[in-house]
């Protein structure tokens, strides 16, 4: 797993990676270590890198002219706590001093400020200084050669990092990462992607708990436009950054619409268009060899999100089902589409089919045998057959 020996060269420019949760695995480490190596070259598959495993850290070098790709392929990286750039010297203090001044001029010149603190690691203990005489030589030097600088141990403008390890890193401030596990490492998920805020997010925060997600949309032709469809394929296109190996699938659930709009109660036909739906994925999700669903659901947010409307819509689901916004505020929700990037494609203004054929006073506490019973009356099972045998991926 060690790769490469790092790239050192004016032309080349060099991260460290820093990552938390997965250091805690025990015996399980090395799998979780192998598996955030393999999504950070996916997430920079076009990008000419140069991988380098560490205990405990991660480096990335590339052309300094791919900087701002990297920077921003890393910041879709689940698993990853932190990453910034680096430079690598000798094991001396002439040069790790060297370039900390340079560092600090460029954080200076930069307006990061002039109050600092060095903080050194030393993981390499036969390095003749501890980490608290790197930490005070650096913070010296800088201050004799720099008087603009004073320190702050407290409250820093920035931190000037030092770890000696099998060479000397220096680094200041660190960008956040994602955290959470790397996509992949606890199987496989697929995900009820609708054309609305909740299902992106919920989607993605499954997946930073290391699930590969997969999406499943129920496109409802003539009743739903083109457009509609599309809206979903660009939220999926989205995901994708954040969860490589991301597939969407599409079924037509026109036959089974238009037998609800026939004969399911008028108040129950949001419902019994869930329990389908839940029906349809379920089955998919067996064949994708996918071991549970995700969905984007709410509790009270609408007349299906209420306990009893979603102990009903489970049923129809033999895996388990992950609703990882069953509690969160809508606001939140929202904050974190923004931040995701799915917030403006959601709210194109594209109606979905639970949006469409919405009754006007839909059930909110619907019994659980009654509502078992109708769907029973309906007899769907072949047009479900149907729906899954048409699907398609996109």
């Amino acid at each position: 797993m060690n790769g490469h020996e790092i790239l050192d060269d004016g032309q080349t420019s060099l991260f460290l990676i820093k990552y938390g949760e997965i250091q805690l695995k025990g015996d399980n480490r090395s799998v979780f270590e192998k598996k955030l190596l393999m999504m950070i070259r996916k997430t920079c598959a076009g990008i000419p890198v140069r991988v380098t495993f560490k205990p405990g850290r991660i480096y990335l070098s590339s052309d300094s002219s791919n900087e701002d790709a990297i920077t921003h392929a890393l910041s879709c990286v689940f698993g990853i706590v932190g990453f910034c750039k680096a430079t690598r010297c000798g094991k001396n203090m002439e040069e790790i001093s060297h370039h900390a001044l340079a560092l600090s001029k460029e954080f200076v010149a930069e307006g990061k400020g002039t109050a600092f603190k060095v903080e050194a690691r030393r993981t390499d203990k036969s390095f003749p200084l501890t980490s608290y005489e790197i930490a005070c030589k650096l913070g010296d030097h800088l201050l004799e050669n720099l008087g603009s600088l004073n320190v702050n141990v407290r409250q820093p403008d920035w931190v000037l990092s030092v770890e000696i390890r099998e060479r000397a890193f220096l680094y200041g401030p660190t960008k956040p990462g994602l955290r959470g596990l790397p996509v992949g490492c606890n199987g496989k998920s697929l995900l009820l992607l609708s054309g609305g805020i909740d299902s992106p997010v919920a989607g993605l925060a499954m997946a930073s708990r290391g699930l590969l997600v997969h999406a499943v949309y129920f496109h409802t032709p003539p009743f739903t436009s083109e457009q509609a469809k599309d809206k979903v394929k660009k939220l999926s296109e989205i995901m994708r950054r954040y969860i490589p190996g991301h597939r969407l699938y599409c079924v037509n659930f026109s036959p089974i619409q238009t037998r609800l709009a026939e004969r399911a109660p008028v108040k129950a036909v949001t419902l019994m268009a869930r329990s389908h739906m839940m029906k349809i994925a379920d089955l998919l999700a067996r064949e994708l060899c996918a071991k549970s669903l995700i969905t984007g659901e709410c509790l009270g947010q609408v007349a299906s999100q209420t306990p009893e409307s979603l102990h009903v819509t489970g049923s129809f689901a033999k895996l388990p089902v992950w609703r990882p916004l069953i509690g969160m505020d809508k606001e939140d929700i929202i904050k974190r589409a923004r931040a995701f990037g799915t917030f403006d494609i959601s709210t194109l203004p594209y109606d979905d089919c639970c949006t469409i054929f919405a009754p006007e006073h839909p059930l909110i506490r619907p019994d659980y045998d009654e509502m078992r019973a109708e769907f029973a009356k309906l007899e769907t099972d072949d047009l479900i057959v149907e729906a899954l045998n048409g699907t398609e991926e996109l």
